[in-house]
C-alpha cells in the first residue's frame, strides 16, 4: 500500500496544476479502499458545467448509470453536468470492456481531459461510480471541482455482500426503503435482505390468504424495554405486492439483489393470528406485542401449514426475482411439537428418531423445511436460512447465513454449507448490549472482523461467500434510531466486504472515514458522532 507521505506528495503535486483557480480537489483514498491507486503526477481531471458523461448509443443501463452519476455530482457539489451519447473533451466516459477480478472488477484512468471508467459488466461500472462519488470534494455551489490524475484497479473480495434490515417489528415506508437503498448501494452493497415476517408483524401481502395482512399486518402496543410495561401504541402497515415489486426494480437499478425473507416455522405467530389452524394448539393467538422466543410456532403435522408455507413462497417468488429465497428457520422452540399429536404422529410416519446430535423434533422441522424448498428448487431458486437449520439434517444446498456466533460461521463452512458470515457480537447493529460500547470500539467490533476466518483450511474459506450485516428492529421505531445504528458501522462493514484482508488497517480507515461522515451529513443522515470524536481526540484531523 502507498505510504501515506508519498500520496499526500502526489496530491500535492496533482493540485498545482488547479491551485490558481483556487479549485477544490478530492482524494482517491475512499471507503472502501479500492485494490490499487496510482496517484499519477499530472494536472488533475477538472469538473465543471461543460462536463459531460459518456454513455455509449442505445445502452439504456449505461444511461440510467451516467443520469445517477450526474444526480451524485449535483448532490454533493453543486455542479449540474448533463449525461451524452456523444463524444468530447472533458468528459467521464463509462464502458463495458474486458477487467480482470470478476463481474464487478472495474478500472479508473484518470487524466487532465478525461475519466474513463471501464468495468466488466454494468454493475462493475455502478460500483466505479460509487468511488468516483466518493472521491469528490465536499463543497456546496461550487463552479468547479477536480480529481488528481490516477490510474485504479477495483474489484470486491467477496461476491455476496448483504444487509438485512426487519421491517417484521417496524413497518418503514415504501420511501423509506428507497433511501435505505441508496445508502446501501453507496456501500457497495449488493443483496437488501428483506425480513417481511415477524410474530409482532406479517408485512407482505399475500393475495391467496389475505388475513395474512388483514389481521396480521395490526399489532396493539409493544412493550418496553425491560419487559413489564406496554406503550399503548398501535403498530401496522404492510407492503402490497406492487410496493414490493416496485422497491425490487429500484435495488436492481441500483445493481442490488432484494432478498425476501418469510421466518418459519417459528417466529410466525403472526399468521396463526390470522389462521390459527396453522399452530400446534388452534389458537386463539394475537400478534405479539413482546418480543424474545415465541412458543406458539406452526404446526409441522399439520397439512394447511405445510399447504400455507408452500402457497406463501409461491406468491414472494413470483414478486421477487432474486436467486435466493430465505425461509428462516431460527429460534423454533420444539415444545408445542413434543405435546402435538399430530406433530408426533408425522414424526413417526417418517420414521423419524432421536440421534446424536439431533432430535426427532429437530429433524421434523428439517424435513418441513426440505418441503418449502423442493418449491424453491422446482423454480431454479437457492434456499436461505439462519444456522439452526444445521440443528437438524438439513441439505447441503442450502446457504447458511450464520448468526449466533463466529463458531457457528465456521461450523457452517466446515459442514460444506456456502456460508454468509453473520455474527451477533459482530454484525448485529441493532444488539442492545453492543451499542452500549462507545467510541472507536464500537466500530472496530465491526472492522476486525475477518469472514475467512484463519481457522479454517483453504477449502473451507472457500465456501464463505460473504458477509452481512442486520438491524432488528424491536427497539427500532423510527428512521432516525436506524440510521444511528446503521452509521458509520456500514461503513466498516463496507471495508471488511470489499477490501483484501492485507489492505485493511483501522488507522488509515479511521481517517478515511471522517470524509464519510461529511457525506453523511450531505445525506441528511444521522450518524453515531461518538466515534468521530473518538477518532478526532486520538490526535487526527477531520477533512
Amino acid at each position: 500500500m502507498m505510504s501515506k507521505k508519498l500520496f499526500a506528495l502526489l496530491l500535492l503535486l496533482c493540485s498545482i496544476a488547479v491551485s490558481a483557480k483556487d479549485v477544490k480537489t478530492g482524494d482517491w483514498n475512499v471507503i472502501p479502499l479500492p485494490q490499487s491507486v496510482e496517484v499519477v503526477a499530472k494536472p488533475a481531471f477538472v469538473i465543471n458545467a461543460h462536463t459531460t458523461v459518456y454513455y455509449p448509443t442505445g445502452d439504456a443501463v449505461q444511461k440510467r448509470n451516467a443520469e445517477f452519476l450526474v444526480s451524485y455530482v449535483k448532490a454533493m457539489t453543486g455542479i449540474g453536468i448533463t449525461a451524452t451519447d456523444r463524444s468530447a473533451s472533458n468528459q467521464i466516459r463509462l464502458g463495458v470492456a474486458s477487467v480482470a477480478g470478476g463481474d464487478e472488477a472495474y478500472d479508473i484512468n484518470v487524466t487532465k481531459k478525461f475519466i474513463t471508467l471501464n468495468g466488466a459488466t454494468h454493475a462493475a461500472v455502478f460500483r466505479g461510480l460509487q468511488t468516483i462519488t466518493k472521491a469528490l470534494p465536499m463543497v456546496s455551489e461550487a463552479k468547479e471541482v477536480a480529481l488528481p490524475a490516477a490510474k485504479i484497479h477495483d474489484a470486491p473480495r467477496f461476491a455476496y455482500r448483504g444487509f438485512m434490515l426487519d421491517c417484521g417489528r417496524h413497518y418503514f415506508s415504501v420511501d423509506y426503503i428507497k433511501k435505505f437503498i441508496d445508502v446501501l448501494a453507496m456501500h457497495n452493497i449488493n443483496y437488501f435482505h428483506w425480513h417481511l415476517t415477524e410474530d409482532q408483524g406479517w408485512r407482505i401481502e399475500i393475495k391467496k390468504y389475505p388475513l395474512l395482512t388483514e389481521i396480521g399486518s395490526k399489532r396493539k402496543q409493544t412493550v418496553l424495554p425491560g419487559g413489564k410495561e406496554y406503550d399503548g401504541k398501535p403498530v401496522s402497515g404492510y407492503y402490497t405486492q406492487d410496493e414490493a415489486r416496485d422497491i425490487v426494480r429500484y435495488a436492481a437499478e441500483r445493481h442490488i439483489t432484494v432478498i425476501p425473507e418469510v421466518d418459519m416455522p417459528g417466529h410466525i405467530q403472526s399468521a396463526l393470528a390470522a389462521y390459527p389452524q396453522l399452530g400446534c394448539t388452534g389458537g386463539p393467538y394475537d400478534v405479539c406485542c413482546h418480543f424474545g422466543v415465541i412458543r406458539e410456532v406452526m404446526c409441522a403435522g399439520q397439512p394447511f401449514a405445510l399447504q400455507l408455507a408452500k402457497d406463501v413462497i409461491n406468491e414472494i417468488m413470483d414478486i421477487f426475482p432474486s436467486p435466493y429465497i430465505h425461509i428462516g428457520g431460527d429460534e423454533c422452540p420444539k415444545e408445542r411439537w413434543k405435546e402435538c399429536e399430530r406433530c408426533q404422529a408425522k414424526i413417526a410416519a417418517l420414521g423419524l428418531k432421536d440421534i446424536e446430535g439431533h432430535s426427532k423434533e429437530e429433524q421434523l422441522q428439517s424435513w418441513f423445511m426440505g418441503e418449502v424448498a423442493k418449491e424453491i428448487k422446482a423454480r431454479g431458486r437457492k434456499i436461505l436460512g439462519w444456522d439452526e437449520i444445521l440443528d437438524g439434517t438439513p441439505s447441503k444446498d442450502i446457504t447458511v447465513i450464520a448468526w449466533t456466533s463466529q463458531k457457528a460461521s465456521m461450523r457452517s463452512a466446515r459442514e460444506g454449507h456456502k456460508t454468509v458470515v453473520a455474527p451477533i457480537t459482530n454484525f448485529y447493529f441493532s444488539n442492545p448490549r453492543i451499542n452500549q460500547i462507545t467510541g472507536i470500539p464500537s466500530i472496530k467490533r465491526v472492522y476486525d472482523v475477518d469472514p475467512a476466518f484463519a481457522q479454517l483450511s483453504d477449502s473451507e474459506k472457500a465456501n464463505v461467500i460473504g458477509a452481512e450485516g442486520c438491524i432488528w428492529t424491536e427497539w427500532v421505531p423510527d428512521t432516525k434510531k436506524l440510521e444511528w445504528e446503521l452509521l458509520p458501522r456500514l461503513a466498516a462493514l463496507a471495508e471488511v466486504q470489499w477490501t483484501n484482508q492485507n489492505q485493511r488497517e483501522f488507522g488509515s480507515f479511521a481517517d478515511r472515514l471522517l470524509h464519510m461522515h461529511d457525506i453523511y451529513r450531505k445525506m441528511n443522515l444521522n450518524y453515531k458522532e461518538d466515534i468521530e470524536k473518538a477518532i478526532i481526540t486520538d490526535g487526527k484531523t477531520a477533512k
